[in-house]
């Protein structure tokens, strides 16, 4: 029988695999670190309350991409090559979500719709991110090996999710309602079929790693599949609900723990 748990520890006692899986996970938390830098440089004037918040989640991204390299480096791993097909980051880029790369190279300050942009991609995506890690820390947080960075990424990345409820009710109640309601909702479809290809994508490479049999491969493909059915026809609506958080200013602006290893 197939499991979460079965699954990961899988991935977890094969080197390969978890290599790919950790170099796929700090290529991505990297770019949204230094995408987060760039947005918190380039905040509009009339929000630069928020910039030490962006620059915060920027270096809690770059923290992550750290820790996820010292899982690999504590096995005595190199990072591997991460295929196209499961950047996750760049795959979400190509389907116009969020702020592209063009606009935050540029050095023009973004105006307050971009700041909307912003944090109802980081909305839907934490969202997912904070799902994740709350699997994780469900079968892992004691693991003796990556238990540590679980439950510190698990917590940190509550606390995005928490910074983009809070940061999105307060554009609303500033009269962007109409804007952020439309842009949470098409961030959330193109997120659910880009989270199903990236899915599918990582189980194929991992399936080739691992030598699954085919009828495996077969069951655990139809299982995405049948995640994203559920996403596409209601599961999309828990990406785009806000409510205010219970922990406030989760972000805060401090400094970043300095934890980059297990």
């Amino acid at each position: 029988m197939l499991s979460a748990r079965g699954l990961f520890t899988e991935i977890l006692d094969n080197d390969e695999s978890f290599r790919l899986f950790c170099s796929i996970a700090a290529s991505g938390e990297t770019q949204g670190g230094w995408e987060n830098g760039r947005i918190a440089a380039l905040v509009p004037r009339g929000l630069t309350r928020l910039a030490p918040k962006i620059a915060r989640h920027g270096a809690d991204e770059d923290k992550h991409g750290r820790i996820f390299n010292g899982l690999l480096h504590g096995r005595g791993l190199d990072p591997a090559p991460v295929p196209a097909d499961t950047d996750y980051t760049m795959l979400l880029e190509r389907a116009g979500i969020g702020l592209a790369h063009s606009r935050l190279r540029a050095d023009q300050p973004l105006g307050e719709q971009d700041i909307v942009t912003y944090l109802a991609h980081s909305r839907v995506t934490e969202q997912r991110a904070s799902e994740q890690m709350a699997l994780l820390l469900k079968h892992f947080g004691d693991h003796p090996e990556i238990g540590r960075a679980v439950r510190q990424i698990a917590r940190d990345e509550d606390n995005h999710l928490a910074y983009c409820h809070e940061e999105l009710l307060r554009l609303a109640a500033a009269g962007h309602g109409r804007l952020i309601h439309r842009t949470l909702r098409e961030c959330a479809m193109a997120e659910i079929r880009v989270y199903r290809e990236v899915s599918l994508a990582v189980m194929a490479h991992m399936g080739r790693l691992l030598h699954w049999s085919a009828p495996r491969a077969a069951v655990l493909r139809a299982g995405i599949r049948a995640v994203y059915a559920y996403e596409r026809a209601a599961g999309w609506r828990r990406m785009t609900s806000l409510r205010m958080p219970e922990r406030r200013d989760a972000l805060g602006g401090g400094p970043v723990a300095a934890e980059a290893t297990t």
